[in-house]
């Protein structure tokens, strides 16, 4: 059975001192959460303070964003390395924001995957539709494509050391979410395809996450589809206690 993930990004949000209250005050709040993983995605000022006041609390520290190269001339570049040097386990790679807004495309995010792996860094792979490509049937070529490009010549072995997230771009930031019908079609449709170009026993291991306006009120639901194993929660994680009804879904 696949431990559930919950990864609170808080994208361009927090200061240090505001994102160590937070921490302070989450910790008490996972004491006895040994059956979910929680990942905190701090921005990159935080990152090293938030690293260490995580240290042996059982919380996972996620970059948003990582680089493709592995060092030298990248002027405002975080790399791999420098981000499991602050105690980074996890790192987002092909959000939406960072597709849309900065134009990365499908080549990029896939070199980010492979520095990421070869850092011991758990990369979320980001995947998902716009409005315009669900309402257009596209909604399953775009996430086959985005996998296939973002994937290529990543082995089985590495899978088991990835999370997908689903986020359909039409409900991040909007209020908006797929219903829980939705949102198991297309993690259902994410299982299968990996199973095939992966097998069963990599897919076994492949956490397959939401993210989308995720909220107290809609996680319920959304955890109890077969194939959603967790959450990419936006700006609902910006408060400590509605995270804290989040996490304790």
């Amino acid at each position: 059975m696949i431990k559930p993930i919950i990864v609170a990004n808080w994208k361009m949000n927090k200061t240090v001192g505001e994102s160590l209250d937070f921490v302070g005050r989450l910790k008490q709040l996972v004491v006895g959460m040994s059956d979910r993983q929680v990942v905190l995605a701090p921005p990159f000022t935080a990152l090293s303070a938030v690293g260490a006041a995580l240290k042996d609390s059982g919380i996972g520290l996620s970059a948003q964003n990582v680089s493709e190269n592995q060092d030298g001339a990248f002027t405002g570049e975080i790399s791999a390395r420098m981000l499991v040097d602050v105690g980074c386990t996890h790192a987002l790679a092909g959000h939406s924001e960072r597709r849309t807004i900065f134009g990365e495309s499908n080549a990029v995010v896939h070199a980010k995957i492979v520095m990421a792996l070869q850092c011991g860094i758990q990369p979320i792979f980001c995947v998902g539709e716009t409005l315009q490509e669900r309402e257009a049937g596209r909604t399953f070529s775009v996430i086959e494509k985005q996998i296939k490009e973002g994937l290529n010549q990543i082995t089985a072995s590495d899978i088991g050391r990835m999370a997908v997230a689903y986020e359909p771009v039409w409900a991040i930031g909007t209020g908006k979410t797929a219903t829980p019908e939705q949102a198991q079609e297309v993690h259902d449709y994410i299982r299968k395809l990996m199973k095939k170009h992966y097998g069963e026993e990599a897919v076994h291991r492949l956490p397959v996450i939401y993210g989308g306006s995720v909220n107290p009120d809609n996680i319920g639901k959304l955890m109890a589809q077969p194939d959603i194993n967790g959450a990419l929660v936006g700006g609902a994680s910006l408060d400590v206690n509605t995270f804290g009804k989040i996490i304790a879904f």
